[in-house]
């Protein structure tokens, strides 16, 4: 299961630095899907991670909103990681995308903060 959960985190970590150098382009610049996916991918396996050093199968639950419910009930401070606005949270996150910078954007911010959230409540350092 550690494994799992370190090969979890180690793509969730890629995904928010590929997200992360996107941004760090010029505007114009800026391939917005890929930050979109990667941002996505990222909140997914943090949150998949976080169950698996819990023992819990992330598999059975089928979008990042189920995932966060359960991250929740585990820890009640999963409530100060805001994931307002992430609106692929109840749909399915391979038919889902936006193209805006300001949207993706958030959905970045929202990845950097469950990162930060899950370093401060130790899962990994």
């Amino acid at each position: 299961m550690e494994n799992n959960v370190i090969r979890t985190l180690d793509q969730a970590i890629k995904r928010l630095d590929e997200a992360k150098e996107e941004l760090q382009r010029p505007e114009e610049d800026v391939v917005s899907v890929l930050v979109c996916k990667n941002a996505q991918y990222a909140i997914e396996n943090f949150l998949k991670a976080y169950l698996l050093k819990n023992e819990i199968d992330p598999t059975e639950f089928k979008t990042v909103e189920e995932l966060y419910k359960k991250c929740v009930s585990i820890n009640k401070n999963f409530d100060a990681v805001d994931l307002t606005g992430f609106n692929c949270k109840a749909r399915d996150m391979d038919k889902s995308l936006c193209t805006d910078i300001p949207k993706v954007s958030k959905c970045y911010k929202m990845a950097n903060e469950l990162n930060s959230f899950l370093r401060r409540e130790q899962l990994f350092s």
